[in-house]
């Protein structure tokens, strides 16, 4: 389950537990979520075993109180998960990155003695390599600012430069969701100057300000919805059917992974496999293609397989301009 999903989800149980009443709608538009949504993460959180139940007088929704157990009463192995989630935080780069860390230490000193013991034993026994991240020194302010903004519904001016198409826009945003993807944080909101609907790395928004002016929220807008097939963060308003061959080498590391939701694979008496997906646009998933070098083939669609040429006639083309200076 993504990230956004099991926030939402989190923020959920603590209302149900909060021992107030609400209705579908009262919740769905306390967390900024459709009715459909709502009802999609409510299936998920009695999909874990939560006992979540709607009285069907009143339609209110409840958690039974003696489900959860205290905080604090943890066995090793919770944890155990809980404290090695806190050692991959680099897998993900996370504002105020040395909270999680001082909140896990908390939790320790308060574990019992023989359960922080076994703990520190397992756990100098596995290490985790942190990722590739972007990197900003504005990072912590231009989160906790778009942060405030989408919780004040508040319209903020930004200044934001694109490394594709080499150029700095200004536009006023009304942001509406923080999404953790591609090695990079991104917001996701109304942006005047593309008049719709548009998302911005946040290591290339170069100034932010908060503006006086709110915006309305729109209770329709659905992060998953908007998204929909898109490799990564930026769908492009057309769907493709891509068809790949991945050689012997590496056809199994590749299969074995998710890469998308439509994703399918077909294994080869020589060992390749062929996966196909159906995604909206080309340009997130062709440097995803690149990145497999000579084991990645491009069977359809033509205009993929002729990007993908063209990229790799210019890289060899510039390596011979090298080679000859």
């Amino acid at each position: 389950m993504e990230t956004s999903r099991v926030s939402r989800i989190f923020r959920m149980v603590t209302a149900l537990q909060s021992g107030q009443r609400y209705t579908a709608d009262d919740l769905a538009k306390m967390l900024g979520m459709s009715r459909r949504t709502f009802f999609r993460d409510l299936n998920d959180l009695r999909g874990a075993g939560v006992p979540c139940h709607c009285d069907k007088k009143t339609h209110h929704y409840t958690i039974d109180s003696e489900f959860f157990l205290p905080p604090m009463h943890l066995n090793s192995q919770e944890a155990l998960s809980l404290l090695l989630l806190v050692k991959a935080r680099d897998n993900i780069h996370l504002p105020f990155k040395d909270l999680p860390l001082r909140a896990a230490l908390k939790i320790e000193n308060n574990l019992p003695g023989k359960i922080r013991q076994s703990c520190n034993t397992i756990l100098r026994s596995i290490s985790i390599k942190a990722v590739p991240q972007a990197k900003t020194e504005l990072l912590n302010k231009i989160f906790a600012q778009l942060l405030k903004a989408i919780l004040k519904k508040r319209v903020v001016n930004i200044r934001h430069y694109s490394p594709l198409k080499k150029k700095t826009i200004v536009t006023d945003l009304s942001p509406y969701h923080l999404r953790h993807d591609d090695y990079t944080w991104w917001v996701i909101g109304k942006s005047t100057f593309h008049k719709r609907v548009h998302t911005f790395e946040l290591n290339q928004i170069r100034e932010l300000n908060m503006l006086d002016e709110c915006f309305t929220e729109d209770k329709e807008f659905d992060v998953d919805e908007y998204l929909g097939r898109a490799w990564s963060m930026t769908p492009e308003g057309r769907l493709y059917n891509i068809k790949l061959r991945f050689l012997p080498e590496v056809a199994h590391s590749v299969a074995e992974v998710q890469w998308h939701s439509t994703q399918t694979v077909t294994f080869e008496d020589d060992g390749s496999a062929i996966i196909e997906f159906r995604v909206d646009g080309l340009n997130e998933i062709t440097w995803w293609i690149l990145s497999y070098g000579d084991q990645a083939q491009v069977l359809a669609p033509k205009i993929l397989r002729q990007k993908i040429i063209e990229i790799a006639q210019n890289t060899v083309k510039q390596s011979e301009q090298l080679l000859l200076a």
